[in-house]
């Protein structure tokens, strides 16, 4: 006995065995459960719920049913599943936010846009829609194929004979194993222009279908579509995003303030949770401006209202709803769908095509079908006429048979006729005898055999076939058509950047030594008087300071170029905003540096023109000439900006407009003056001439670009500077060791910046310690080349400045402040000039 328990035990592969029936499921997922078919757009749930609410009658025109009778129905026939991921489905098909056009007519709760339940089966009432009816119109004119059902009892069918391209326009949603699908609704005229088109025209490419027919998703609950990019990848490839939109209304009211009004959403939104949202938003302050919230939302329509402050910029809040709530979202498009019972995915032609033919097949059939019915009645009146021809001779071969048997035999064999025949003249009543019956027999007979040659004729003749289906889908658009709800922008989401959402403004940027960036508004520094303190800029490490300064905008591009020579870019909305005293945030957590690359020089770029340039030169006194627009693609990871020597570094760079004189000045004072047009301009990647040539240990500290008319501001460690005009330094040529600009001692310090100036901006000085003070040029004395200057900063022992920016004058910052010259004296003799 064991030997035979043994013997009946198979050994298998586990693996395989579980990779076998892992595939079986999934298939069965894929094929039975979770994708729909390319030919009626229904999965088999939606199937068998319309399938069993036409077996029971429950038609558009009759009588409401509960909707658990349906739903028991279609789990006793049809559907093995549980009954709540019926009438789940069932429900979704009634609601008007969910099915462009529903399939089921609902009556009762159904739920709603807010995301609430259905009202529990038992409660609400159901029937078919009048649309839904023709999805199964001619279902009995043997058009489509049955199949037995899960336990062999019953037969259902395997598709619809779908009258309207239902794929497409109700879209559908589903999740198989290792693939989904997501359809989006169109509208039904358009959908239906769409396969009139393709019918008409088999070549007719995709951007035709667009231009003409087909623009897009018609979403139930409207709302707006950014751009027609994202449609026409998911037309051309089956796969895509369209990024939607709700349809806003802004109001402004005589008070000053404005109201922010929702009245469509983006599809698939639940209006409750976005208002939940948008409050939690408002309650971390991460949007700031909203006074009240509130939804006036009826049966008249959605109305989701926002009160704004009187401060408040209404679209650029708007904008940052947008990018934090579901006021925008994407559609992923991915048309899966079963194609002759393979998951296939299609592009927008592709659905038009199987769904055309499906039609094809459908006229087909039914025709034949028809065909197969008036010759069978034709047969039948060929009979009837041939015993009217014969009437006493039948009545008499009738009357002399003692069976009914013995006279059909008789019938059939006296006068040739089929079983059919002799039948149907046995059946006939008296009645047929009259002269007017005889005649409809005749007149019937003969519309028959007219009816049979054209039924023919279609079978015979695609063209014909392709007629009949357009003037069917012809009468449907009428029927049932509606204007498109969901608007098309012609601009798109490309168009939308992140810097529609930030105010623009003006903003100082600070980089520290140590690497620590931030930003604050221009106005948190205030103009003080002449010698002050300053005011404590941001916090630092004991060994940092701040390096970099740059007024700029929150729009502008800020790059950042490198001691390695490379670029970054980021834009000024992107650096983080800190407070005065903060260090500020590490700026390698912005931008890819490499280890031994720091930040050497940094520019604000608001547009890459051609025929701008950048300036180069490096601490060496190298220099060079590059086209801005070669900088406008530049990868996260940074770019090249020129080449370097290996004991080289860039210290500076500005944008020119080819035309004017650059200016170099160096660590010991000296100073050169040139005309850029003497550095050609070059690629990206060249090293550069040189510009200036150095003596002993001397070493490039700045480079500015010089005009006509401007002043030249010298600054020291020391916190010395004074302003010369430009005409007392003459033009050179390039490559030159420049003039002695100042006479420097152990008292006034070394250069450390030397900009050009109009005298009627603000300097921003800032020490090794991170404190910073705003002094206006105007109120810097304008001295000769041979003066020392005057104190701008009162140091501490052993403090230094360490950085100079230029900042822009704010309107409301016109206070004027002198400053404190110091008491030294003029060096009287003449500076040394340089050849």
């Amino acid at each position: 006995m064991a030997d035979q328990e043994r013997q009946s035990v198979q050994e298998i592969n586990i693996s395989q065995e579980v990779r076998t029936s892992f595939l079986d499921y999934a298939m069965s997922v894929i094929v039975s459960r979770a994708l729909p078919d390319v030919r009626d757009g229904m999965k088999p749930v939606h199937r068998r719920i319309l399938y069993a609410m036409n077996d029971l009658g429950m038609h558009s025109d009759k009588a409401y049913k509960k909707s658990a009778r349906i739903v028991g129905e279609v789990i006793g026939k049809y559907h093995p599943h549980g009954d709540s991921a019926v009438y789940e489905a069932m429900v979704r098909m009634a609601q008007d936010f969910s099915y462009r056009n529903p399939l089921v007519d609902g009556h009762g709760n159904f739920g709603s846009v807010d995301g609430d339940s259905a009202a529990a089966m038992r409660y609400t009432e159901a029937r078919m829609s009048k649309l839904s009816m023709e999805l199964l119109r001619d279902i009995n004119k043997d058009t489509i194929d049955y199949q037995d059902n899960y336990d062999g009892s019953e037969r259902e069918p395997v598709v619809f004979p779908s009258r309207f391209p239902n794929l497409l326009v109700n879209g559908a949603s589903g999740i198989a194993v290792g693939m989904a699908t997501n359809i989006p609704p169109h509208n039904l005229g358009e959908t239906i222009d769409a396969v009139l088109a393709v019918s008409k025209d088999p070549d007719i490419t995709i951007d035709e279908i667009m231009e003409d027919y087909l623009p897009g998703p018609d979403f139930p609950t409207a709302g707006i579509i950014l751009g027609r990019s994202g449609i026409r990848r998911a037309y051309e490839t089956g796969k895509g995003s369209i990024t939607i939109r709700a349809k806003v209304e802004i109001e402004e009211h005589a008070n000053g303030k404005s109201t922010i009004l929702v009245t469509e959403l983006p599809y698939q939104v639940n209006k409750a949770k976005l208002i939940e949202k948008i409050a939690e938003l408002v309650r971390d302050k991460r949007i700031e401006g909203i006074t009240d919230l509130r939804d006036e939302s009826d049966r008249n329509g959605m109305r989701i209202v926002m009160e704004l402050r009187r401060d408040v910029n209404a679209n650029v809040l708007l904008n940052n709803l947008y990018k934090y709530t579901a006021l925008q979202t994407t559609f992923g498009v991915n048309t899966l769908a079963l194609v002759d019972g393979v998951p296939r995915v299609l592009n927008i032609k592709e659905c038009l095509i199987h769904y055309l033919d499906h039609q094809k097949v459908i006229i087909k059939r039914r025709t034949a079908f028809e065909l197969r019915k008036a010759e069978a009645r034709a047969h039948i009146l060929e009979g009837l006429r041939i015993a009217l021809d014969h009437l006493d001779e039948v009545i008499s071969l009738i009357r002399n048979s003692k069976t009914a048997d013995i006279a059909r035999d008789g019938l059939m064999t006296r006068f040739n006729l089929s079983e059919k025949q002799a039948q149907a003249i046995l059946d006939m009543r008296l009645q047929r005898l009259t002269g007017l019956e005889r005649e409809k027999i005749e007149n019937e007979y003969n519309e028959l055999l007219q009816l049979i040659e054209e039924l023919k004729a279609i079978l015979a003749d695609e063209e014909k076939v392709l007629e009949i289906i357009r003037e069917e889908l012809t009468e449907i658009k009428e029927k049932y058509g509606d204007e498109r709800r969901t608007e098309i922008t012609i601009g798109g989401a490309d168009l939308f950047e992140d810097e529609d959402l930030i105010p623009e403004e003006n903003i100082i940027i600070s980089l520290t030594h140590k690497g620590y960036i931030k930003r604050l508004p221009s106005s948190t520094y205030r103009v003080q008087k002449r010698g002050g303190r300053g005011i404590q800029g941001m916090g630092t490490h004991e060994d940092d300071f701040v390096e970099h300064l740059v007024s700029t905008s929150t729009h502008d591009t800020i790059l950042f170029f490198t001691n390695k020579g490379k670029v970054y870019k980021v834009k000024g909305y992107e650096i983080p905003e800190y407070s005065r005293t903060a260090k500020g945030l590490p700026i390698i957590n912005l931008l890819q540096i490499e280890k031994e690359e720091w930040i050497n020089a940094v520019i604000s770029v608001n547009e890459f023109r051609e025929d701008w340039n950048f300036f180069f030169t490096t601490r060496r006194g190298i220099s060079k000439r590059t086209s801005l627009s070669q900088f406008a693609n530049i990868r996260k990871g940074g770019l090249i900006a020129l080449g370097l020597r290996d004991d080289d570094e860039l210290i500076s760079v500005r944008l020119t407009d080819g035309t004017k004189d650059i200016m170099i000045a160096t660590k010991n004072g000296y100073l050169i003056r040139f005309p850029e047009e003497q550095v050609r301009l070059m690629g990206r990647t060249a090293a550069g001439v040189r510009g200036i040539s150095l003596r002993g240990d001397d070493e490039v500290v700045s480079m500015e670009i010089l005009e006509e008319g401007l002043q030249i501001l010298h600054v020291t460690n020391k916190g010395i500077g004074k302003r010369s005009p430009e005409d007392q330094y003459r033009i050179t040529n390039r490559g030159g060791k420049g003039i002695f600009t100042a006479k420097l001692s152990e008292e006034t310090g070394h250069i450390v910046a030397v900009k050009a100036v109009t005298g009627e901006e603000d300097i921003m000085l800032i020490t090794a310690a991170g404190v910073l003070i705003r002094i206006p040029v105007e109120g810097i004395s304008q001295t000769g080349r041979n003066t020392r200057g005057v104190r701008l900063i009162r140091l501490q022992d052993d403090e230094e400045v360490a950085t100079v920016a230029k900042i822009e004058r704010e309107k409301d910052e016109e206070e004027s402040a002198d400053v404190e010259e110091i008491a030294y004296e003029s060096v009287e003799t003449d500076t040394e000039e340089i050849e």
